[in-house]
């Protein structure tokens, strides 16, 4: 058992670690349970123990829940070439882990750039992920135009996709102080964080820890043990490699022209915080809206009230809740 996994909240072991070969990686995965296979993506800047809280309770009600350190985290294979973070990279990740499991099916969960992930796979390979879950960032089918290009067009040019862009600027403000800076943004882009401010629109010539503060107390599902686990393995890692996903979103765009449009027919379900600031970018509500177009098989959209960004985190029993239920409403389906 892994100690960063020991504390699932559930009175049962941890789950198992193990490192897998996938898509020319080494991952380091955690599983837990037997039955269909429930794959958890992670965003950022998170690893697989960001979903302990679920894990316990997907195996107890009869899924086989299994979480990797995505592409450049934690203990899964960084590659040094910025280019090799696209999308398509992070898709084919999940599709050969699905077979390096010795599986043929999975249903896919994923939030933040996980959610992303977990949409385009769905998209891409209906024959493998029969159903998907996204968290915090809604689906939206492949666009004519990229969101940079809009950004700027719209006269945006502080928010924080685009800070993320040149190599070594984020990583100086973030690996200056690890531990504050893991404690600062995961505090500040929660529900218990301040709401005076967007959490991803920067001030003129800040960074983006600048948008954040130190909690006076820590909330409830924010330990000092989450942070101390965080900030070991991004003090050893960097924060690069989760960086590097932000910093392919052009050539993505670029690469995903032959689905423009496409639409997502499996069953899905969308669970978000009321607060999380992703529901203020431009569009955002305007994307949840069409949902009965872009997700024609949807079983629910649920934005829970009083939570933040960390949705899984910050309300771990009732993402449970509305996780199993989807889950065993596909079994009562098939």
């Amino acid at each position: 058992m892994d100690t960063q996994f020991q504390s699932t909240g559930f009175d049962v072991p941890g789950p198992d670690i193990q490192t897998v070969e996938a898509n020319g990686l080494t991952m380091k995965v955690a599983s837990m349970g037997s039955g269909p296979l429930v794959l958890l993506c992670h965003g950022f800047p998170e690893l697989a123990i960001s979903w302990r809280g679920q894990m316990a309770a997907l195996a107890a009600a009869g899924y086989r829940a299994v979480a990797p350190d995505m592409r450049g985290y934690g203990g899964t294979t960084a590659p040094s070439d910025p280019v090799d973070y696209t999308v398509l990279h992070l898709a084919g990740d999940m599709v050969e882990l699905v077979h390096a499991l010795g599986e043929k099916h999975a249903v896919i969960v994923g939030h933040d750039w996980g959610a992303i992930v977990a949409w385009t796979s769905t998209l891409l390979r209906p024959d493998i992920f029969t159903s998907v879950v996204g968290m915090s960032v809604p689906f939206v089918p492949v666009a004519s135009t990229d969101v940079l290009s809009d950004l700027h067009h719209a006269g945006i040019d502080d928010f924080y996709l685009q800070y993320f862009q040149t190599p070594g600027v984020a990583e100086a403000e973030l690996e200056k102080d690890v531990e504050a800076s893991i404690r600062r943004m995961h505090f500040s882009a929660s529900g218990d964080g301040p709401d005076t401010v967007t959490f991803g629109m920067l001030q003129p010539g800040k960074g983006i820890l600048n948008n954040t503060v130190e909690p006076e107390i820590l909330p409830a599902w924010l330990g000092e043990q989450d942070i101390a686990e965080y900030a070991s393995e991004f003090r050893r890692t960097g924060f690069s490699g989760g960086l590097n996903w932000y910093r392919n979103i052009t050539r993505t765009w670029e690469l995903m022209t032959p689905w423009r449009g496409m639409v997502i027919h499996q069953p899905s379900l969308f669970i978000a915080g009321e607060t999380d600031d992703v529901l203020k970018f431009p569009n955002a509500q305007a994307n949840i809206d069409n949902f009965s177009h872009t997700l024609p098989g949807m079983r629910g959209c649920h934005i829970l009230p009083n939570a933040g960004h960390w949705i899984q985190r910050e309300r771990a029993t009732a993402v449970n809740e509305l996780l199993i239920e989807f889950l065993d409403g596909l079994k009562s389906a098939d």
